[in-house]
């Protein structure tokens, strides 16, 4: 699975997050207990942060091409990676989108990416 967001543990189990104060959002695509439904498969809980065990910030890195990216998502066989290079004309030359202002993003195939790592902060 391909991480970029927020995530917190809370009673032992890891969640997508959101921070917000001193509550976090938790989401899972199932309902449970205190969940409620925010679209379907999405179903969010507002806890505490001082009942939060862990939160932190994952990122999924790697590289395409022999370039340094950012993963963002999967689809299928397909991974949506932003490029980090900060070389324009490297990116352009790729064939990647102009997102914003500095930002390039494209769709790469997954078995041409290589040194996928996950980063916590």
């Amino acid at each position: 699975m391909m991480r970029d967001g927020y995530i917190a543990r809370w009673e032992g189990r890891e969640y997508e997050a959101s921070p917000d104060g001193d509550r976090v959002r938790i989401y899972q695509p199932e309902a449970g207990d205190g969940f409620e439904e925010v679209r379907p498969g999405r179903f969010v809980r507002v806890v505490p942060a001082v009942e939060v065990e862990d939160l932190a910030y994952v990122r999924t890195t790697c590289e395409w091409k022999g370039q340094p990216f950012i993963v963002l998502a999967q689809h299928d066989s397909w991974l949506r990676v932003e490029y980090t290079g900060g070389r324009s004309p490297v990116a352009e030359s790729m064939g990647l989108e102009a997102f914003d202002f500095g930002v390039y993003q494209g769709w790469a195939p997954a078995s041409e990416v290589v040194e996928l790592r996950e980063y916590r902060a």
